[in-house]
Parts: structure tokens; C-alpha cells; sequence
């Protein structure tokens, strides 16, 4: 079930009652949908507070994680909001949004735009939050997003805590040959021609594979082996992070919070990779 036609206002019809709704502009004409899920400790005290609360929230010693999703629907999609709630038990705050051109955010979606309005979410987090750790997640096309993101802020040296890629590629070109929708076409003559140069020649890379190499800070992947969408044989050609990957049948989307994944006992922590996740079945 995947709800495209939720009010994305009200994050609590969706079980997130300790969410606030609000909305950002990374340039002039983009305006941006942000959920905001605080640690799930907080959850009476969030009842009834506005923004304001909210920002001054992140202020506190609690770390953060800016996650950033895949192609299909919004940031309200069933399987991100369970992760939302079980990185909030955990004591995570959430951030979450919309790129341009998605749910209710406003902007044409491009490469270069969608890596923009990551930005901006970061440096706003961080000029609320302190010295707390910032870590930045991202799913699928997330991934691409999640690694343009990072490159960028190692380059200019203010890298976040650490880097989860879950069911990451190697770049959007590799990716779209290998996507199932391409099965049927991709042994016909000229596919290459007719169907992967236009994506290189209009300027979507989303190279992870190119950017991993211009990053410092820690990183993990996630990867399920049996992963119909996105092959995990890209996701082990991303590399060099930590690789996890279970054996069972789990879909694309599967929430981390759910079958087939346990939290290892305490506080996990991204950045403690081979701790972070526990798969009984590898």
C-alpha cells in the first residue's frame, strides 16, 4: 500500500504524532514539504508544539539523521514512515522531505536542484543543532542525491557524522539498464542509443561510484541480495563501505525496521557500522 494521496500536512494521520509539518526554500520559486519526527522519549512533550519548539529541539543532545528518498512517492511513503519510527525509538531525531517536483514541494526536479534543497536542509540542521551528530541516509535514488551531498560537503570540508546508502548503484545510466521496466528492451539493437544516452547527455549521472571516492567521513551500506529493483551486484560495486546484506526474500522497500532486521541491543549508532545493524541470516 503505498498512500499517494495523503495530506502531507498532518504527518499524524500517518502515526507521527511527535511530527512537525513545515516548509523551506532552497532558492526563489522552490519551496520545499519537511517532516520533522523527534526522538520517540519526547513524544508527550511534542503534543501541540508549533515549529519554533521543533527547531529548538535540535539543540539538544540528541543526534539527527537527514534521510533521503528513493524515486517513487513521497516522504509519507508507508515503508519511510516505519523507519521513521524506529529511528525515532532509537533517539534519532528525523528529517525528511520532499525534493522539488515531489509530494507537495514546488520546483522542477533536476540533478543539480534536487542536490541543492539537500543542501540547504543540511546547513540548516546544522546551524540549529550544534555540535550533535548529523548523519545523512539515503534509499535508492537517495543514494545518488545522498552521495552528490556528501562530496560536496567533504570538499569544502564540514563532512557529516557518517553515510548510509541503502540499496545504492553505482550510477543512474548502469541503473536504469539494469532496471526490471528495462528487461524486455535491453537486448534490442540501439537501446543504448534510444533509451541510456539521452539520460548522459541531459546531465543525470547521480555517479556514486565517482563520488564515493571523494568521501571521508564513515560509511555504510545496506544491500539486500535478492533486491528486485536495484541489483546488488551494483551495490557492491559502489563500495569501499561496510556491506551488509541478508539472504531472504525481502522487497526493495522493505523497511530496516522491519522482518528480517534487528537492531542490535542499545543506542544504535551509524557511524559504529559492524554494531549498527544486526542480520541473522548472512
Amino acid at each position: 500500500r503505498v498512500p499517494y494521496f495523503i495530506d502531507l500536512k498532518k504527518p499524524q494521520d500517518q502515526g507521527l504524532n511527535h511530527t512537525c509539518n513545515y516548509y523551506l526554500q532552497p532558492e526563489e520559486d522552490v519551496t520545499i514539504g519537511v517532516w520533522h519526527t523527534v526522538p520517540a522519549v519526547w513524544w508527550k512533550n511534542a503534543q501541540g508544539k508549533d515549529q519554533m519548539w521543533y527547531e529548538d529541539a535540535l539543540a539538544s543532545s540528541h543526534p539527527i539523521i537527514l534521510y533521503l528518498h528513493g524515486n517513487a512517492g513521497t516522504r509519507g511513503g508507508d515503508h519511510r514512515v516505519e523507519l521513521y519510527k524506529v529511528l525515532s525509538s532509537l533517539g534519532y531525531h528525523v528529517f525528511t522531505f520532499d525534493y522539488r517536483g515531489w509530494g507537495d514541494s514546488m520546483g522542477t526536479p533536476s540533478e543539480r536542484g534536487m542536490t541543492y534543497d539537500a543542501l540547504h536542509v543540511f546547513d540548516w540542521i546544522k546551524a540549529r543543532s550544534g555540535d550533535n551528530p548529523v548523519y545523512i541516509w539515503g534509499h535508492s535514488l537517495g543514494t545518488g542525491v545522498a552521495t552528490n551531498l556528501v562530496r560536496r560537503l567533504c570538499e569544502r570540508e564540514t563532512p557529516p557524522d557518517a553515510l548510509i546508502l541503502e540499496s545504492p548503484f553505482t550510477n543512474i545510466r548502469e541503473e536504469a539498464k539494469s532496471h526490471p521496466f528495462s528487461v524486455i528492451y535491453r537486448y534490442f539493437p540501439g537501446f543504448d542509443w534510444f533509451f541510456l544516452d539521452p539520460i548522459t547527455s541531459s546531465g543525470i549521472k547521480f555517479a556514486n561510484d565517482e563520488n564515493v571516492k571523494h568521501i571521508s567521513c564513515p560509511l555504510l551500506i545496506l544491500h539486500a541480495e535478492d533486491d528486485p529493483v536495484v541489483p546488488f551486484q551494483l551495490g557492491r560495486k559502489v563500495g569501499p563501505g561496510l556491506c551488509l546484506w541478508y539472504s531472504w526474500h525481502l522487497a526493495h522497500s522493505a523497511s530496516v525496521g522491519g522482518p528480517g532486521w534487528e537492531w542490535a541491543g542499545g543506542k544504535a549508532a551509524p557511524a559504529c557500522a559492524s554494531r549498527a545493524v544486526h542480520q541473522p541470516q548472512l
